[in-house]
């Protein structure tokens, strides 16, 4: 069986196959995680390195406390590691920032 040929069409008939629903496109909400945010306390042997940490991408609320620094990460960790290149650290602690501790969250509200 073929498609109707122009005698067996009545009035409103097409010999062009209907085409199927088309698929919506992933939202791009669902395909881009959101970054980490991570509050970090870093002990170093002597004093910080204040300015490459301040310096550096995603990093900010940078506070120090004699030689313990505090600041908040978001992302990735590597420019912050790379910040510390040359320090001597005795001590590190990540841990996930609360919904209501950064700046970033501020943002994410806009």
């Amino acid at each position: 069986m073929g498609y109707p040929t122009g005698g067996d069409l009545e009035a409103g008939d097409s010999v062009i196959p209907r085409i199927s629903a088309v698929r919506q496109a992933p939202r791009l909400r669902s395909v881009t995680p959101e970054l980490p945010i991570q509050r970090v306390e870093v002990r170093f042997v002597g004093a910080p390195p204040t300015q490459q940490v301040k310096r550096a991408s995603g990093v900010t609320e940078v506070e120090i406390d004699g030689a313990t620094l505090r600041c908040v990460v978001c992302g990735s960790f590597q420019p912050f590691l790379e910040s510390l290149r040359g320090h001597e650290v005795i001590s590190f602690t990540a841990t996930p920032a609360q919904s209501s501790d950064s700046e970033f969250n501020e943002v994410k509200k806009w």
